[in-house]
């Protein structure tokens, strides 16, 4: 109970609810690049869709595997949150090393959505409502997905997972929405301190101030009110309950290391069940760490209840 007290409080420092979405009206911003080039790789694909949060199209690129070529295969989605400055350049590298991984069978077929979160937002709702991204994707890309590709539609068939921003980004809406993914993969999270003054943050003032303004309205509270910290607190027995497979990873030569190893322990001492890696000889690099990890378990499949499906799709769906 008393976490609740310190959420509510802190919301209410924020000027804010911490159970409707912590956004304050306002108009969504539509000079800011809701829609991003196109990222051009094997079995890549690049989409938009009419996002009423957004107010306007919003674009994002998938991944399909060969098994999604059999007609009326569903398949599990992981959904990948990308870092700090935007996911573009990742799209090809990481689809590469999915589809390797795949082939190989250190992971089951999925279908890898990459998720357009916007640079230096956090992956959170900005208050002054500007930049609605939370919303914008379990509102309305969870359900577009599903509309548009074969999936396992439900959130047994589904995994979230980011790097650095990403990894703040997946522990954020993953400790916030259970209901809809059975899979949290946090890797390399940052910025995972109240008080946005690790290591990063330090080295790049001008990048500290952007994100305080541009997400949280220059307001400390609802930094606060926003972090994967704070919010795991009244996520702790939903995750429990609904047994959420959660993976917790970072390079032993990442300088987010301290702090990524203070966010293991919290979860700790919450009660949150996880594992907890580090990778030897890994710095802040996305496939380095997600390689090593390829090879070490099996994350996706446990995280996943039945994965690929042949069955013939409902009339009205995709096929």
């Amino acid at each position: 109970m008393r976490s609740c007290v310190v959420v509510a409080m802190l919301a209410g420092l924020a000027g804010a609810s911490p159970c409707h979405g912590w956004q304050t009206p306002g108009g969504p911003d539509r000079s800011l690049p809701w829609v991003t080039a196109e990222a051009v790789a094997p079995r890549v694909t690049f989409h938009t869709f009419e996002s009423r949060a957004a107010g306007g199209p919003v674009s994002y690129h998938a991944y399909t595997p060969a098994a999604y070529d059999a007609p009326g295969t569903r398949l599990p989605v992981l959904y990948w949150l990308h870092g700090t400055l935007g996911g573009i350049a990742g799209v090809a590298p990481l689809s590469r090393l999915f589809d390797g991984a795949i082939r190989d069978e250190r992971m089951p077929p999925m279908i890898v959505v990459f998720v357009n979160g916007l640079p230096r937002r956090l992956w959170a709702d900005s208050k002054d409502g500007s930049a609605p991204v939370e919303t914008v994707f379990v509102e309305e890309l969870v359900p577009e997905v599903d509309r548009r590709f074969r999936t396992v539609a439900s959130r047994e068939g589904r995994v979230l997972e980011g790097f650095s921003m990403g990894g703040y980004g997946a522990a954020r809406i993953g400790f916030r929405h259970p209901d809809l993914f059975a899979g949290i993969s946090i890797l390399a999270g940052g910025p995972l301190d109240l008080e946005l003054d690790g290591p990063r943050a330090r080295r790049n003032p001008r990048l500290k101030e952007a994100i305080l303004r541009d997400v949280c309205g220059d307001d400390p509270d609802y930094f606060k009110v926003i972090s994967p910290w704070t919010i795991a607190a009244d996520a702790a027995q939903p995750l429990r309950d609904r047994g959420t497979v959660i993976r917790h990873a970072v390079g032993e030569r990442d300088d987010t290391l301290a702090l990524n190893r203070r966010f293991h322990e919290r979860l700790g001492e919450l009660g949150i069940p996880h594992d907890y890696v580090e990778i030897p000889d890994a710095d802040h690099d996305t496939p380095a760490v997600l390689a090593a990890l390829l090879e070490r378990g099996d994350f996706y499949r446990r995280a996943l209840a039945g994965g690929a499906a042949p069955a013939a799709a409902p009339p009205g769906e995709p096929r």
